[in-house]
């Protein structure tokens, strides 16, 4: 039986560059957030609140799926 080496260097690179993707994408939601999703206090209204409720949800897509909770709990 022969043993066939494979080169994961291209899977390797594609991971990395979806993570500094990823990476990006945080720091910018963060900032984003710190600044309270570019909405004055005094001014927030519904479709603000509609607004970040979508950003929420979709997020908690994501955080289900990668901690395996919610509907993607095992």
């Amino acid at each position: 039986m022969t043993r066939r080496v494979t080169d994961d260097t291209p899977a390797l690179d594609a991971f990395l560059a979806a993570k500094v993707e990823i990476d990006a994408m945080l720091a910018r939601l963060a900032a984003l957030s710190a600044d309270h999703f570019g909405t004055h206090p005094d001014k927030v209204n519904w479709g603000d609140v509609g607004t970040l409720n979508h950003y929420r949800a979709r997020l908690r897509e994501i955080t289900d799926s990668a901690f395996s909770e919610g509907e993607h709990a095992r």
